[in-house]
């Protein structure tokens, strides 16, 4: 076994054993291996973090390095390591948030890096949000909505949609601008800004005003998370102003149609019970079950994962490419599992 190889090896089997001084040292190691040794080692990581997210407790800045590396595919794969400790060990993440930030800002990064960086940060920012909404990030997060690439646009609104479940305070002046990309053509996007306006919204309803408009025009939704969440959005503001002006209210799909259909109607019937006052015995208690925080948050994941099942067409759920029943385990256009 050569030296390159021992470093990858030792890398793995310390972090492991949860050995965590042998892992930094081991770590240092591989920094000076070839680039194919740094990538195989840290994909293997992101496979034990898979697993067993509490090892990498006190490793986060030892991996700095790597996120900075001169190979994209370093960099890449490190930033999806990140993301698989944050998502279930946040505060592990919690000292590299600097170093996330960074990736996220920098223009010239490859976009791939940059969406894996903010995700990252935005599972930080659900448990952690004073380590992670400074203004700087959340602009960085925000004018990165305007970006091309529907992956990179879906990790930054996703990242915003934790800002706000982990502090609403922290995105109620940037209602209208987070408003302006509603319509997006991802649905993925609309979802997330739906559910960021939705949780600023369980706080601060009065704060909804100035996105009533681009959230009616979601009721209307293609998506019925997407159509659920936006009138998620507009009870609590329809509550907080019962002088304004209520938006029309579509019939809720059949809720026995599927989980989507049941997830819009339910917050659909909780709208049109707030815009008619007392509403129902039977929509009353629909109201009390939408809404909070609490809800949104419990309810946040479940969806996407819903809204990612592979469809009757064989589509790709990311980015809509129609894909061969047996085919490779990413998709072509996007790079996204099947």
């Amino acid at each position: 076994m050569n030296e390159d190889s021992s470093a990858a090896d030792r890398v793995v089997a310390a972090t492991e054993d949860g050995a965590t001084e042998d892992a930094r040292a081991a770590l240092d190691a591989l920094g000076a291996a070839p680039t194919e040794r740094r990538t195989d080692a840290l994909r293997e990581l992101r496979a034990l973090a898979d697993e067993r997210p509490g090892r990498f407790g006190g490793l986060a800045a030892a991996l700095v390095p790597f996120l900075t590396d001169d190979e994209r595919p370093v960099r890449l794969t490190t930033a999806k390591l990140f993301v698989a400790v944050a998502g279930a060990e946040p505060a592990a993440v919690v000292p590299v948030v600097e170093a996330l930030a960074e990736r996220l800002a920098d223009d010239e990064e490859f976009y791939y890096v940059r969406a894996r960086s903010a995700e990252a940060l935005g599972y930080v920012a659900l448990e952690h949000p004073d380590a992670v909404a400074s203004p700087d990030v959340l602009a960085d997060l925000r004018i990165g909505l305007a970006f091309d690439e529907p992956e990179v646009t879906e990790k930054l609104a996703k990242a915003l949609a934790f800002v706000a479940l982990g502090d609403p305070d922290r995105l109620r002046h940037l209602v209208g601008r987070l408003a302006e990309h509603l319509d997006d053509d991802s649905e993925f996007v609309r979802y997330h800004l739906c559910t960021a306006l939705a949780a600023v919204g369980s706080t601060h309803p009065a704060r909804l005003g100035d996105a009533s408009g681009p959230l009616a025009a979601r009721l209307d939704d293609s998506d019925p998370h997407v159509r659920g969440r936006a009138a998620e959005a507009l009870a609590s503001l329809v509550a907080a102003d019962p002088d304004a002006s209520p938006p029309a209210v579509p019939e809720p799909t059949d809720p026995d149609a599927d989980d989507g259909d049941e997830f819009a109607a339910r917050r659909m019937r909780a709208l049109a019970a707030r815009v008619d006052g007392e509403g129902a015995a039977d929509e009353a208690s629909t109201v009390e079950a939408v809404g909070t925080l609490e809800s949104i948050r419990e309810t946040t994941e479940p969806a996407v994962e819903a809204m990612r099942s592979p469809d009757a067409d064989g589509e790709c759920p990311h980015c809509g490419l129609e894909l061969p029943d047996q085919g490779p385990p990413m998709c072509p256009r996007c790079g996204a599992p099947r």
